[in-house]
C-alpha cells in the first residue's frame, strides 16, 4: 500500500495546518450575501475545539472549500482542518479502522458512505436535518433519499448530507447553428425527437456521439440510458435498477437502452453513423459542433465537456446548452442526473455537529458559488452571486428538478457500473440487441453476488 495511505488524517492536517488566518474572500456586510445567516453563526462558541474535515479535493477546489470553512472559524473561533487526497476512499477506510478518523469525511459518491454507516462508522444526522433538507433543497426528498442509508442493526437513518453537487442532464449546441438553419430549443423529448428527424430530413446530422475512453470506452453511453430511465420510468424503479432488486435485463431497463438506439444506432442521425460511435472518443465528439460546416447540431454531455470545445470557446456565446427534456406525455416532472460530494460524521463532536448545521447556511453554499465550480440545490441561495452565467443556468436546471438521482452506473458494484454496463453498452452500439446486452450484465452481476 502506497505510504501515503498509511498517514493518519490526523497527521496530515498537523502537515497541512489549520485554515488560520486567511482574510475572509468577501467582506461581511458587503454585497449581495445571506450575511444574516453568517452573523447567526457568532451565538456558537467553539473557541478551543477542533473539527477534522477530509475530503477529496486538492489544488484549487481545496482552496475553495477552506475559504467556506474559514467562514465557520471566523464566527465561531473552531479550529477547522482540512485535508485533501487523491486516494480519500482508501484513506478514509484506513483512518476509520485504524482509529484515527476525522470528524467529518467529504465522500465523491454514497457508496462508500453507504458501506460505512451500515459498519457503524458513520454518525446518524438528527432528525431535524433530513427535515431541513426535505423543505430547503429542490427536489428534497431525492437529497433525503440519497443521504439514507441503512445503519449497523438495519435500522435507516439520515447519514449522508450532500453539498456542491454536478448536473449530467446537459445538451450542448452552438447557437449560431440553430438560428441560421430557423431551429428552436426543445423544451419537451418529444419537441426533441421532432427535431432529430427535422434535421435528418433536412440532409443534416442532428448529433455527435463518442464512447470512447481507453479503458473506459462505453462509460458516455451509460449516462445516456440513466438519463432515459429517469425519463421513462418512476425514481422508485431508478432506484430498484441501481439495486438490481429490478434485474438489468427487465424489459423497462431494455426499453430504456433501445431509447439510446434511437439517437446512437442510425446512420443518418449521428455524425460519421451508428459505426463511429463506439469508436469515437468522448473528448472529440463534440468538435462535429464547431466545424463549418457543423457535422452535428447537439451532444449530450456533462458539465465538465467545455473544456474539450476547441481553445476560445465562449460558453453563452460561442457554445450553449439546454436541459435534456423530459417527455410532457409521460408526467414524470423534471428529473435531472448527476453527482455529488456527501458529508457524514466520521467521529462525533459538538462541533463536528455545528459544522454540519454550518453547511444549512445560505453562507456556506454563496462563498463558493461567488467564486467557482459549484452548483447547489439550496433554494435559500442568491443565484445572483453566481461568479460564472453557465454555472448560474446550470444551477437553475438543478433549482427546477422534481427529481435528482445520482449516477446509477457509480452506484452498481465496480464489476458492473464500471465494467460490463460499459463494454454492454459498446457492444449494444456495435449492433448487439439490446435484451441479449442487458441479460449479459444481469449475468455479470450476478457472478457477484
Amino acid at each position: 500500500m502506497k505510504h501515503r495511505l498509511m498517514a493518519s488524517v490526523a497527521s496530515l492536517a498537523l502537515v497541512a495546518g489549520a485554515a488560520g488566518a486567511a482574510d475572509l474572500k468577501f467582506a461581511p456586510g458587503e454585497g449581495g450575501f445571506n450575511w444574516d445567516s453568517y452573523e447567526a453563526l457568532k451565538s456558537v462558541d467553539l473557541k478551543g475545539q477542533q473539527v477534522t474535515v477530509f475530503g477529496p479535493w486538492l489544488g484549487p477546489d481545496q482552496e475553495l472549500v477552506q475559504s467556506v470553512l474559514e467562514y465557520f472559524r471566523e464566527a465561531t473561533g473552531a479550529d477547522v482542518r482540512y485535508t485533501g487526497s487523491d486516494s480519500f476512499e482508501q484513506q478514509i477506510v484506513v483512518d476509520v479502522e485504524g482509529g484515527s478518523a476525522p470528524n467529518i469525511a467529504i465522500f465523491p459518491q454514497p457508496g462508500l458512505a453507504a458501506d460505512m454507516a451500515g459498519r457503524g462508522q458513520l454518525t446518524a444526522l438528527p432528525t431535524e436535518t433530513a427535515d431541513w433538507t426535505r423543505e430547503n433543497y429542490a427536489a428534497g426528498q431525492s437529497w433525503v433519499d440519497l443521504g439514507t442509508y441503512a445503519g449497523p442493526g438495519g435500522e435507516d437513518g439520515y447519514y449522508g448530507f450532500f453539498y456542491k453537487v454536478d448536473v449530467k442532464s446537459l445538451v450542448w449546441y452552438v447557437p449560431e447553428n440553430l438560428e441560421d438553419a430557423g431551429y428552436e430549443v426543445p423544451e419537451t423529448m418529444e419537441e426533441l425527437k421532432a427535431l432529430t428527424d427535422q434535421i435528418v430530413a433536412d440532409g443534416e446530422t442532428p448529433w455527435c456521439i463518442g464512447l470512447g475512453s481507453g479503458a473506459a470506452t462505453g462509460w458516455p453511453a451509460t449516462d445516456w440510458v440513466e438519463d432515459l430511465m429517469l425519463r421513462t420510468q418512476t425514481p422508485a424503479v431508478y432506484d430498484a435498477w441501481t439495486t438490481n432488486e429490478l434485474p438489468f435485463n427487465d424489459p423497462k431497463v431494455v426499453a430504456a437502452i433501445d431509447e439510446f438506439g434511437w439517437f446512437a444506432r442510425d446512420n443518418a442521425k449521428v455524425a460519421g453513423g451508428a459505426g463511429a460511435v463506439a469508436s469515437t472518443d468522448f473528448r472529440d465528439s463534440p468538435k462535429g459542433l464547431f466545424s463549418s460546416p457543423p457535422q452535428c447540431y447537439f451532444h449530450r454531455q456533462a458539465s465538465f465537456i467545455p473544456s474539450f470545445f476547441p481553445e476560445g470557446t465562449v460558453v453563452g456565446e460561442d457554445a450553449d446548452f439546454f436541459y435534456f427534456p423530459a417527455y410532457a406525455e409521460k408526467d414524470l416532472g423534471k428529473p435531472v442526473l448527476g453527482a455529488g460530494t456527501v458529508f457524514g460524521v466520521t467521529k462525533d463532536s459538538p462541533a463536528a455537529q455545528e459544522l454540519m448545521k454550518f453547511l444549512q447556511s445560505p453562507i456556506a453554499h454563496e462563498v463558493w458559488m461567488a467564486q467557482s465550480g459549484f452548483l447547489t440545490p439550496h433554494k435559500g441561495v442568491n443565484t445572483d452571486l453566481f461568479g460564472d452565467p453557465t454555472l448560474k443556468k446550470m444551477n437553475d436546471i438543478l433549482l427546477n428538478a422534481d427529481t435528482f438521482r445520482f449516477d446509477g452506473s457509480d452506484l452498481m458494484p465496480g464489476g458492473v457500473g464500471a465494467g460490463s454496463f460499459w463494454t454492454g453498452m459498446v457492444d449494444y452500439a456495435g449492433g448487439k440487441d439490446a435484451t441479449e446486452v442487458a441479460s449479459e450484465i444481469q449475468n455479470s452481476w450476478d457472478s457477484l453476488k
